[in-house]
């Protein structure tokens, strides 16, 4: 049984940065993690994307859906070992790059064929598993994990989602974390976060003030400190 249930979006910068956390967690612990799925295109299914968010973000959500399906796909055909390999191949590839321009065909192209079969490739993958980025077929099950994701914290979350000892232990949204810990601090940051999770009752340490977390997407070197921004429901919302 794993010891974490870690649910991401492939497209959201902080559950990448929270995860890179995590990685190193579970390897000074030996924590079994199962990486699991949360879309945010069905996360936020209801709300009018031109009124509500910048541009840019149903171009970059419907990416993370359609990524999303390759990862059910993979999951299916190779086992749930592979989920966490893809999402740290697709993870680089979107965050550890150079900044490209903030425009919706940029985040879109995250949802190509060549961006995901060049992700299958280093996995030692058969590029036709690509093939499921166009299939809705998947979606059923990728809505599924999303419903069970949020029955664990409430609707008005976003992603990463982390549910600590899994089954019977509680879940949260976050840490949100623009800074990777020195390995040091890792492991301290991480058994106060458990702490709070186990706390009977325990519900939300929240300020919608984050830095552009410490990635070569954003043009933030490991050194420097992002620039701050007020986030409103876990995005950039137009309206506040």
């Amino acid at each position: 049984m794993a010891d974490v249930h870690f649910y991401f979006d492939p497209v959201c910068p902080f559950a990448w940065m929270t995860s890179k956390w995590v990685r190193v967690v579970e390897r000074h612990r030996g924590y079994d993690v199962d990486w699991r799925f949360i879309s945010l295109r069905m996360l936020n299914s209801g709300v009018d994307y031109d009124a509500e968010f910048p541009p840019e973000y149903a171009a970059s959500h419907t990416a993370g859906l359609r990524l999303l399906r390759l990862g059910a796909r993979v999951r299916h055909d190779h086992g749930r070992e592979l989920v966490g390999p893809l999402y740290e191949v697709l993870g680089r590839r979107s965050f550890e790059q150079a900044p490209v321009a903030d425009t919706a065909p940029e985040r879109a192209r995250r949802g190509t064929r060549p961006f995901a079969a060049e992700a299958l490739a280093q996995l030692g993958l058969p590029a036709s598993l690509a093939e499921a980025l166009d299939d809705p077929g998947w979606d059923a099950t990728i809505q599924a994990e999303t419903d069970e994701a949020l029955a664990l914290t409430g609707k008005d979350v976003g992603t990463p989602i982390l549910h600590f000892e899994p089954p019977h232990g509680a879940a949260l949204f976050g840490p949100v974390i623009s800074r990777l810990p020195a390995e040091s601090e890792a492991l301290a940051l991480w058994d106060h976060v458990v702490a709070l999770a186990r706390f009977p009752g325990f519900a939300e340490l929240k300020r919608s003030l984050r830095e552009q977390p410490q990635l070569p997407a954003f043009g933030v070197s490991p050194d420097a400190i992002g620039v701050e921004e007020d986030w409103h429901g876990g995005s950039r919302r137009l309206k506040k």
